[in-house]
Parts: structure tokens; sequence; C-alpha cells
């Protein structure tokens, strides 16, 4: 494992072609204002993980090796390993509030669920499998940090765009040489888009009727010709007071350009083999996996929104309102509703043919359906709860003005001074109101996908048999 410093160094020391503002970023990326924050943030889940009392949960070992690994490399094959990275996962939220949709855990988990049913990809090419294999266990070893991106450009969405070679836009093979296969395109949507070690791209779901599409490979961030173009930064403040989460956990989107990008054959494990793309989650669990990552980060970000529409009641004493109690219960709802269908897919887990244990799927795709629904209406709750607060809300430099005795006469709460009510209401708006927070709802709206999609999905590959042979089986008794 390696702790806060060493990430900061070997994220510095990549030079990743890096694009914000309309300018190639230069020099150390870990001190430039957009990436600062959320470099510092991730930083500190490297270093929680080194302490000494985080052992237990943080770290493992193989028997037949002597390092210790980071617990999200872990294949889990027992209850008691599912536990340890629910709370370990867990444990890493609780720094970022939940804030964090691309803590490391996120997709070393993915890298996981490829790396150990090696298999899978051997059943195309045996090196295919060799090659994921090697690739988990280097990024294990070394524990690197990885972004991805599996989505197409909205150019334009219709098939025949994909047939047309006059204009490529979504990256695709544009030639395929001894040393490896050139990519060529664009992707989206990669949060902490040069911010990593590595870069993993799987296929694009929906559009894999030519096979210049159907690729799986991991590479360094620094290649040559790959670039991240970065979105506007969300983060306008160095300040926590003005800005306690964008200037902390503001991780930045970026679309990624491959530019005849020579991809070697040995970071390949997918290439041309639609049914390995076809059963890969049947024999990974790889989406499960990663909504249990998410679930496990969604309800410690519930807890931090009810801890904090809480403290904003207390702070103006409305908790005795009735619509108060009312919008409170919704939060507290949501989360003991999040809580339940997490342990239950923990508790339903099973076993599958590489030894891994999988978590029930069917309670974490409830959960992806119910949680990005929800949030909107939560934020919402901020908003009314918050009212005029969220609007008048005064900068550090303020406090630290000739008007500060104005702002502490008139701005105190029921129980608490001007500046720490208005640091409170402050971090409300920046969940609720800022870009910020305004790029956190469209973030959980959007986190799998089009919500639409995924619950025909859902529909679709629910067992719904026996609920209708129950149904048959009452009427027929009705009817003796």
């Amino acid at each position: 494992m390696i702790n806060g410093k060493q990430y900061v160094e070997r994220i510095d020391a990549l030079n990743n072609e890096v694009w914000i503002a309309g300018e190639k970023c230069s020099g150390k990326i870990s001190e430039l204002a957009p990436f600062k924050g959320i470099v510092k943030s991730k930083a500190a889940l490297y270093e929680y993980q080194c302490k000494e009392e985080n052992e237990e949960l943080f770290r493992y070992a193989l028997p037949h090796l002597k390092e210790a690994y980071g617990f999200s490399y872990h294949q889990p094959k027992r209850i008691k390993d599912l536990s340890n990275r629910r709370k370990a996962t867990q444990e890493w939220a609780r720094l970022n509030a939940g804030l964090m949709g691309r803590s490391p855990d996120y997709m070393n988990t993915l890298l996981m669920t490829l790396g150990v049913a090696d298999k899978h990809f051997a059943e195309d090419r045996e090196v295919f499998g060799d090659n994921i294999k090697r690739l988990y266990e280097k990024a294990r070893t070394e524990d690197l940090s990885i972004t991805h991106t599996f989505i197409n450009p909205q150019v334009n969405r219709s098939i025949g765009q994909y047939f047309d070679d006059s204009t490529i836009t979504a990256a695709k093979v544009v030639e395929e040489k001894k040393e490896g296969i050139v990519i060529h395109g664009a992707r989206l949507l990669a949060t902490q888009g040069g911010l990593t070690d590595e870069l993993l791209v799987l296929p694009a779901g929906g559009h894999t009727l030519d096979d210049s599409y159907i690729f799986g490979f991991m590479i360094p961030s620094n290649t040559k010709g790959l670039k991240f173009l970065c979105r506007e930064s969300f983060c306008y403040s160095d300040s926590k007071f003005d800005h306690p989460l964008g200037s902390q956990f503001e991780e930045i989107d970026s679309i990624v350009v491959f530019d005849q990008v020579l991809v070697p054959w040995e970071c390949v494990f997918i290439y041309k083999n639609i049914q390995t793309v076809a059963g890969m989650e049947d024999a990974t669990g790889m989406y499960t996996f990663l909504q249990f990552q998410s679930v496990c980060r969604q309800v410690v970000k519930l807890e931090y929104i009810l801890g904090l529409c809480e403290s904003m009641g207390d702070a103006i004493q409305i908790q005795e309102y009735e619509h108060v109690k009312q919008k409170m219960s919704e939060i507290i709802t949501t989360l003991e509703i999040m809580k339940a269908l997490l342990l239950a897919s923990e508790v339903n887990s099973q076993l599958n043919q590489y030894g891994t244990l999988v978590p029930d799927s069917q309670p974490l795709k409830a959960a992806s359906q119910y949680f990005p629904a929800v949030y909107p209406r939560l934020i919402e709750i901020i908003q009314l709860l918050g009212a005029s607060g969220l609007i008048s809300i005064p900068t550090e430099k303020d406090f630290n003005s000739d008007i500060q005795e104005d702002l502490a006469q008139y701005l105190q709460g029921a129980n608490i001074e001007a500046k720490e009510r208005v640091r409170l209401f402050r971090m409300a708006w920046d969940l609720g109101m800022s870009a910020f927070g305004s790029r956190q709802t469209q973030f959980e709206r959007f986190f799998f996908g089009d919500p639409v999609r995924l619950a025909a999905v859902h529909y679709n590959r629910y067992y719904t048999q026996p609920y209708v042979d129950m149904v048959e089986a009452f009427l027929n008794k009705v009817g003796e």
C-alpha cells in the first residue's frame, strides 16, 4: 500500500496531458488550483489506510506473499470479507461525506472482479486471461489509482454514425499492429481524468454492431496521444468556509481523447469478441460489486444529509413544526431503506464459479433505481429547510471585515453564533445550490446510466414467475 505523500508524488511525476480553461497544464498538477483540493482529499484516503489502528480493516495479505495490500483489491470469499469491505468503504466515504464518487476503491473493486475471473477472458485468447490477471496483480502490488471511461460522445447516437469512418467521434480501433491496437476518437466521462495512474476502458454499451468498438484495456494515463479535456472547475475558492465541499471534493470530469493511441497487446484483455462482453457480468459480478461500493458510499452521504438538516433545524429552532418533522422523516426513511438493501445484498451473497463471494444483485439494483429518483427530493428538502438562510450567506472575508459586528448581530442562530451558523448554511448551500452541488445531483441521477433503461433491464432480468405461480395457486384454491 502507498501513503498520501507517495500518491501525490506519483501523480505529479506522470506529467499527464491535461487541459482545462483552454490551457494545457504544466508543473505539478497537485499544486494547480482546479485539482489541488481533490488531490489532497484523495491523498488523505491513502494516508488513512496506512494508519496502524486501521490495519485490520484496510489491509490484507495472501498466504504465499509477504506484502500487505489495500482492502479494495481483496477478493471476498466469506461473509466476513464482504462485511469488512463494506465497513472500509464507508470509513473512507466518511472522510469526504460520501461526495467522492471515484474514490480509489471504486475502480480497484472493478479491476479485482476482472482479474480473479481471468479464465473468462482466456476463453477468447489465453493471453487475454494472462493480461487481465497481470494488470490486476500489478495494480494491487503498486496500489495504483484508476479512472475509467465507458461512454461514447453524444454527437450522434444513431446506429449509422458508428459505421461512418469519415468523421470518427466515438473511440474505435483504426489499425491493428504487431505491437498492439491503435485507438482514435473520444470517450466520456472520465471523473478525475488525469489524476490517476491508469485509465481502464471497456466497451461502451449498446453499439457493438461494428467490432472495431469492442475492446477492453488498461494503460498508463501518460500514454502518448492520450489527452484529458476537463470541464470548468466548480472549485471557485480555496476557502473551506466559503466552499466547504467544493474546495475539497471537486473531482473534475473530462473528455478522454485518443489521438492515434497505441495500446500494447499486453494491456488488452477484450478484443472484437461480443461473447466475452455479453458474459462478463455473469462471470465476474463487476456491476454488482460497483453497485455495492456505490450504495455503501450513498448510505454515508445520506447520514451526512440527515446530520446537516438536523443541525440546520437546531440552529434556527424549527424542529417542532410538523412539516419539518415530515421532511426529516423522508430523509430517515431513505437512509433506512438504503441500509436495509445494502445489508440484504451482503447477507444473501453467493460464491460464483471463480470463488468470489458476490453480493445479491437484486437489492442493489433496487437501490440503484431508488436512490437516483429520491436524491433530488432530498436536495429540495435542504433548500426548503434552509430557505432564505441559503441566500444570506456572507463570505469568510466579510466576517474579517468592518461589518463583522453587524453580521454577528443579525445572522446569529437560536443557540449558535453568526459565523458558525453561516458556516453550517454554506455547507448546505454547497450541497444543494452551488455548481458543485448541482453536479452532485446530476451525477447521482445518472450514476449507472439512463434510469429508464436501467428500470427496463431490472424488470427484464427479474424472475417473476414464482409470484405468478403464487397468484395462480391462490385463485385455483379459491375456486375449489
